[in-house]
């Protein structure tokens, strides 16, 4: 399927790893151009900046950085079409009761306002162009737990946001959508520390073996893996490409039947 997204340009953040970097390789691939963001790089997205792709390091929670992401799409390729609001922010949490006000005041910096912020930084540009916003949010924003109670709240604003911003844009040309991973392979879970070796502390297992296989069962993901960052990856590109032209206001959930409500 052609989706129309050559020439295209999009600004990607929280692009170094992950989902954001599958992302960005992944409009690369399609012959978009994008304007990738992360606090430091990493060899993976080095290599992207090789093949075409415009990176700005900066810290997504710094107020001025949105307008800088937009400002080198402008000046760079002269237009914005998409804008993906991947960053997030977040580690295990052993108790709601062990997270001061620092720290919820990060995770919503980090994973809320800097897509408020840079939503707003980039409309003007996306009006223009008649263009399109993907947020990442998470199948915590309905399906939270302790171990991720702030990430869950920052996730449920989201996707709040999403719907609101549908509802002003839409009618406007800009279309407005997110989707919503499940368990993703992505150093939220596999770097040290993370997920997975909580997961694997608790079960006696190693980091890979709770991925492979805790947390598929435990979790009830009915395909019996967790998903890969190219998979919502392609839904990314596909819920910003002119496939997808009239879907706006909607959450796509991709968690491997995890989620067994309507």
């Amino acid at each position: 399927m052609n989706l129309e997204l050559q020439d295209k340009v999009a600004v990607v953040t929280g692009a170094s790893k992950g989902i954001g970097l599958a992302t960005t390789a992944a409009f690369i691939g399609e012959g978009a151009h994008v304007v990738a963001t992360s606090r430091t790089s990493t060899p993976e997205l080095d290599a992207l900046a090789a093949r075409g792709a415009t990176v700005v390091l900066a810290d997504i929670a710094d107020a001025d950085t949105p307008r800088r992401l937009v400002e080198a799409a402008l000046e760079t390729y002269g237009r914005l079409d998409v804008l993906v609001n991947n960053v997030g922010y977040g580690g295990v949490r052993t108790s709601f009761l062990d997270i001061d006000d620092a720290e919820w005041a990060r995770m919503f910096d980090v994973t809320f306002f800097s897509a408020v912020r840079t939503s707003r930084a980039a409309l003007p540009a996306l009006l223009e162009a008649g263009g399109a916003i993907v947020n990442i949010t998470s199948i915590n924003a309905r399906l939270p737990f302790p171990m991720v109670v702030d990430y869950s709240a920052a996730k449920a604003a989201m996707a709040n946001l999403t719907k609101s911003l549908s509802e002003e844009f839409a009618p406007r040309g800009v279309r407005v959508n997110a989707v919503a991973p499940g368990p993703v392979r992505t150093p939220f879970w596999t770097a040290p520390g993370g997920f997975a070796d909580a997961v694997a502390a608790g079960a006696g297992v190693t980091a890979q073996q709770a991925l492979d296989e805790v947390v598929p069962q435990s979790m009830g993901i009915s395909t019996g893996r967790v998903t890969e960052p190219g998979e919502v990856a392609d839904l990314v590109l596909f819920l910003a490409s002119a496939r997808s032209a009239n879907t706006s206001g909607a959450e796509f959930t991709i968690d491997g039947g995890q989620v067994k409500t309507l």
